[in-house]
């Protein structure tokens, strides 16, 4: 008889981290076939484990756990868990040490290869060097230890693995790993136990570092912006074939043609009497609510200027993941629109929590037109949102506009409350 089911997605590092802990403990787990994006929304589901999130475990008397992190410890033994106060507290750092540590790091530098999230290279390099650290942190605590806490293997040694792996395996090439010898050894002994190898399999370390996999990325992410630019692309195509061919001789030399040049699509609007630079000093370095706001409505330009609510597509909230991984998402938009910062200004929220992430923001242009239609460097992200024309004079849209700008910490979006914000200014 099994202790209970888990609900899951296969090749979870999540998950595995709790299937090891029950190999360990003796503890039998059911694993049902589930459709992750689906299997999770069904009423059923949702009455079991509101979120929505997996893992998810049911006991075999019905009771309902999530977290990773506290199945791992339920389906534990009591050597797994720490067998002294002392030892316990040991293994709930290094847990959360794996969490809240390690794994944004890892996540940050290791996801774009796998084309889960946009690379941008600050992030990826702060991410390697935080690698570097958490990685010379556990060589001097493993110098004379094999593993983490006591003598035996733990739920420490299990969560620390879990998520060093998608580092060896994807971007901790040779070079990269040579100076952590200790941690190179444990790792290797760790994944080699019998326990580890049933779950993980054969764990290759990485012979190269991945890249970015932009082809991947866009796949996943733009599916929309493709169908359009492909819909684009097939009508000359066609018209091409009902074309009769034009008896004129060719010239001996040809010119190779001219790409036309990049026009600005500002240049040929009327002059604005709202000065943006102002406003953004204004922003920048006075009180929020009591400066800068009635400073906006005081200067605000509704011939030369127009207001966006722009909100990421609820379909695609769900590979938002951790909330560092929707403030990079957010982030690479940002620097991707560097070139556009002279005729713009937004304000976007994060709202929610790991896993349960929605973005939504304020934004200003230049002109009557959304600025990301006007150039197709701008485009790259805006597929991902839906677009609503804000009206300064209504009320409603009004204190949106403020709330936004403010980043109010009251502000919800969604039944989310807000989290943090990122201005482009």
């Amino acid at each position: 008889m099994a202790a209970g089911k888990l609900y899951t997605y296969p090749d979870s590092f999540r998950a595995q981290k709790i299937l090891i802990a029950a190999e360990y403990s003796g503890t039998k787990i059911e694993v049902p076939a589930f459709t992750f994006g689906k299997d999770n929304h069904t009423a059923e589901f949702l009455k079991k484990f509101p979120l929505g999130k997996v893992p998810a475990f049911e006991t075999k008397d019905g009771k309902c756990l999530y977290e990773s992190n506290a199945i791992a410890h339920y389906v534990a033994n009591e050597q797994l868990r720490g067998t002294t106060a002392e030892l316990s507290a040991l293994v709930v750092q290094y847990v959360n040490f794996a969490d809240q540590e390690l794994l944004p790091a890892a996540a940050t530098w290791v996801f774009p290869t796998y084309g889960m999230m946009q690379y941008h290279k600050q992030s990826t390099d702060k991410a390697m060097e935080d690698v570097k650290k958490y990685m010379t942190m556990l060589n001097d605590v493993l110098l004379m230890k094999t593993f983490l806490v006591g003598e035996r293997v733990t739920l420490a040694d299990i969560a620390v693995c879990c998520v060093l792996q998608m580092l060896y395996k994807q971007v901790m090439e040779p070079s990269f790993r040579a100076p952590y010898g200790n941690v190179n050894r444990w790792f290797t002994t760790c994944v080699n136990q019998p326990e580890f190898k049933k779950i993980l399999g054969d764990v290759k370390m990485c012979d190269t570092m991945a890249k970015f996999d932009s082809k991947t990325f866009n796949s996943l992410h733009h599916k929309d912006h493709h169908k359009k630019k492909a819909h684009k692309e097939e009508k000359p195509k066609q018209e091409k074939k009902k074309a009769e061919p034009k008896k004129v001789e060719e010239p001996k030399e040809q010119e190779p043609p001219k790409k036309p040049a990049k026009t600005d699509p500002f240049a040929a609007l009327p002059p604005s009497s709202m000065n943006l630079d102002a406003w953004k000093k204004v922003y920048s370095n006075e009180d929020t609510e009591s400066k800068a706001i009635p400073y906006f409505w005081e200067n605000f330009d509704k011939e030369g200027y127009s207001l966006w609510f722009l909100e990421y597509k609820e379909e695609y909230e769900k590979d938002l993941g951790m909330v560092f991984m929707a403030c990079n998402l957010v982030g690479g938009m940002i620097q991707r629109l560097e070139k556009l910062v002279k005729n713009g200004f937004g304000s976007i929220c994060i709202f929610g929590e790991n896993h349960n992430c929605s973005i939504a923001g304020v934004w200003m242009f230049r002109g009557q037109q959304l600025a990301f239609e006007l150039n197709e460097d701008w485009n790259v992200d805006a597929p991902s949102y839906t677009s609503r024309r804000l009206n300064p004079d209504d009320p409603a849209d009004k204190k949106l506009i403020e709330d936004y700008f403010i980043q109010r910490e009251e502000l919800t979006y969604r039944g989310k409350k807000f989290n943090q914000g990122k201005v482009f200014k």
